[in-house]
């Protein structure tokens, strides 16, 4: 908190990470997040939580962002932000992308891992890149929709509840409710709590597009029924979730689909497995090896390079 202001925090995402890898390389990169104190076991009461056997279910305390900043800080990467892409086309043997704002940029390697539906959206030479095949398994892919709210309070504010977060089964608007920092184990004196509710996804599909401000009245509403001694909040956010979690991925699941080869341009994410963490991983594993041949390639035609054009 600095001069009056409060701060509020909370993450309206994926209500936790569960794991049903039990060994090899995959299972490493849940050791090293937890090693970095990026994840940490899920040890909250949550009700109405459908438990798997051999399963580990996980939280980001500081959200889930926190994963997506970890490895890219890893990764020693310059990253640009809100770069809207509209266009990718081939220019003189490299990738030509353009955007809504800037000038274009081109680049010897393209990894697309956008929600499905807007790889097709793209527009220039990619259009005919696609082949049919491609376009056909691309096509099937669907998501579900959803919304999230967000409910911020005062510091010092009781949210009096015995859970840190709970499924809701009977109810036609909302799925899930956490008390967010008590979810993820966070805690300030001068931070206030926060409750982050999910809808179901029908209602997120009946109201996909509509007006956001009608939705998050809505969505209060049943939340006053579920939680009458809720206290009134100190600011709302109300998020419309588009593409929340694959529900039909590209078929036989492969990880990844190479659009074109030379240059490489190339897709993934968990449209080409599954929705969670675990699908993810297999994705930019799957990504990983067909982009290292590429990368191994440009080191060694700049070796052959003379010192003066390096």
């Amino acid at each position: 908190m600095a001069g009056g202001a409060v701060v509020h925090s909370c993450a309206s995402g994926i209500s936790k990470l569960t794991s049903s890898i039990t060994g090899g390389l995959a299972l490493s990169f849940y050791e090293e997040l937890v090693s970095h104190g990026i994840l940490k076991p899920l040890t909250a009461p949550v009700e109405g939580m459908v438990v798997r056997e051999g399963s580990q279910n996980y939280v980001a305390p500081q959200g889930i962002s926190s994963v997506v900043k970890y490895y890219l800080e890893q990764s020693g990467a310059d990253v640009s932000y809100e770069q809207h892409v509209t266009h990718i086309s081939l220019r003189d043997g490299r990738w030509e992308v353009s955007r809504k704002t800037g000038p274009p940029e081109q680049f010897d390697v393209v990894i697309l891992t956008m929600p499905v539906p807007q790889i097709l959206q793209l527009r220039g030479d990619i259009v005919d890149i696609i082949n049919g095949s491609q376009k056909q398994q691309l096509e099937s892919v669907s998501y579900s929709s959803r919304y999230a709210l967000g409910l911020f309070y005062e510091a010092g504010a009781g949210i009096a509840v015995p859970w840190a977060a709970q499924y809701i089964s009977d109810n036609p608007c909302i799925r899930f409710i956490s008390i967010d920092n008590k979810k993820r184990n966070i805690g300030s004196p001068g931070i206030g709590p926060s409750v982050v509710v999910h809808t179901t996804v029908s209602f997120g599909s009946e109201h996909l597009d509509s007006d956001p401000a009608e939705v998050q009245q809505i969505i209060l509403s049943h939340l006053q029924r579920i939680l009458p001694s809720l206290p009134k909040p100190s600011s709302i956010k109300c998020q419309r979730w588009r593409y929340s979690q694959v529900t039909k991925a590209v078929p036989n699941c492969p990880g990844q689909m190479i659009l074109h080869t030379q240059p490489l341009l190339i897709c993934g994410g968990d449209g080409f497995t599954r929705s969670n963490f675990d699908g993810c991983i297999e994705s930019a594993m799957s990504l990983a090896e067909a982009v290292k041949p590429h990368l191994q390639q440009f080191q060694s035609q700049a070796a052959k390079l003379p010192l003066d054009l390096l």
